[in-house]
């Protein structure tokens, strides 16, 4: 401020610092979308994994219900619905 009130406009910054903002700019965005991609990708390599894991885990649930059942068929003392 001046000393008869007026404001002053503050300098402008060199061009070079300018376009190094925009670049630096750029680069963030430009990593933050490469890292995206890279988590992406990464969810998908790993869904067939999963995938995988859960149809084995069910069979071994079935297998295991069906050992169960079939070692209480003879038994009379054991409530079954």
């Amino acid at each position: 401020m001046t000393p008869d009130g007026r404001f002053v406009t503050p300098p402008k910054p060199p061009f070079m610092t300018r376009v190094l903002v925009w670049a630096v700019l750029i680069a963030v965005i430009a990593g933050a979308l490469c890292v995206a991609a890279f988590a992406l990708w990464l969810a998908l390599v790993i869904l067939p994994v999963a995938l995988g894991a859960a149809v084995v885990a069910w069979a071994a649930w079935r297998f295991q219900v069906w050992r169960a059942g079939k070692a209480v068929r003879g038994r009379q003392d054991v409530w079954r619905p």
